[in-house]
């Protein structure tokens, strides 16, 4: 059974500033390249989305409704809702984000 994503705006921008990010500080190339390999991992949590785990920075908090994936160093966080999939978020891993996971995802 196949469930239906959706890239809430939120991820959509992220996804645009990670691309606008590599275009310019390496190539549009590369910046394409990532930019579809992201979409196709997200795209593939129609198959199986609880495959993947809740954040650290969140289940510190007791929060488990949010699950992630990781593609390289980009972290995407998304919830499962019956047979939706919603793409909260898509960060670089390597960024600081328990301040930005709970301005999100939390709205505190």
């Amino acid at each position: 059974m196949k469930y239906t994503v959706q890239i809430l705006a939120d991820a959509e921008e992220d996804l645009f500033r990670i691309y606008q990010y590599v275009a310019s500080h390496d190539s549009l190339g590369k910046a394409e390249t990532l930019y579809e390999s992201i979409k196709e991992t997200i795209l593939s949590l129609d198959c199986q989305p609880t495959r993947g785990h809740v954040p650290p920075e969140l289940e510190r908090l007791d929060v488990r409704e949010f699950l992630e994936i990781h593609y390289k160093p980009y972290r995407i966080v998304y919830q499962i809702l019956e047979m939706d999939v919603f793409v909260h978020c898509i960060f670089d891993g390597r960024r600081h984000l328990d301040d930005i996971l709970r301005e999100r995802l939390l709205r505190i």
